[in-house]
């Protein structure tokens, strides 16, 4: 049991279109980084999002029995602390865990404590923040081509994300408005705004 809690935007359990599996989704509320073009700039300020418990996501991800989860924003770095506690207690539930940063791998290794448990609690890092004039065109996942996929440890050693192709995981709520998950950029989020229609309210947090 733990009593920290990380500041999200939204979390999404049972989702494929977050990394390998099954996953949890977690984005997380703040980024100092703010990446020109990013995709997800309603992330940008601390100050949204709402606190929920580490222990609240552990239990919500157990029940929709996902093989892990994918922490991505937002910036998870920019809460360090409380991301390697929701990503230690993941492990220790035999849980995977995929963190997505817009800081590089060399940077963080030399940071601080917090950084360093996080990356101690993670299995396979995205890094580097998105350059708009760099698009990656052959890879699952990341938007720009300076992206990396480092495996921390080997629980992901065969993904390959050149050889997955990227999924969008679109669910209808209750109040008639678009949940979109995965992978889009500008023009093809503009494209399914229009196919979903004009009363309904497309709202996307998505990989950057």
């Amino acid at each position: 049991m733990t009593i920290a809690s990380v500041r999200i935007g939204r979390v999404l359990h049972g989702t494929t279109a977050e990394g390998p599996g099954l996953r949890s989704a977690i984005w997380f509320q703040g980024c100092s980084i703010q990446c020109k073009g990013c995709i997800n700039p309603h992330l940008f300020s601390e100050r949204g999002g709402s606190l929920v418990l580490v222990d609240t996501i552990i239990r919500d991800a157990m029940a929709a029995k996902v093989e892990g989860l994918t922490l991505i924003g937002g910036e998870p770095f920019d809460q360090a602390h409380a991301a390697s506690d929701l990503a230690a207690a993941a492990q220790a539930q035999g849980l995977g865990v995929l963190v997505f940063t817009g800081y590089e791998f060399e940077s963080l290794k030399n940071r601080d404590d917090d950084a360093r448990a996080l990356l101690a609690a993670t299995d396979l890092l995205v890094d580097g923040p998105y350059l708009a004039q760099s698009p990656e065109t052959a890879r699952a996942l990341v938007g720009s081509s300076n992206q990396r996929f480092i495996h921390l440890s080997e629980r992901y050693a065969g993904y390959r994300p050149e050889l997955v192709a990227n999924r969008i995981d679109v669910r209808i709520l209750a109040d008639g408005s678009v949940d979109v998950a995965g992978f889009l950029n500008g023009q093809e989020l503009q494209a399914l705004a229009a196919s979903t229609g004009t009363k309904r309210t497309l709202r996307a947090q998505l990989s950057s």
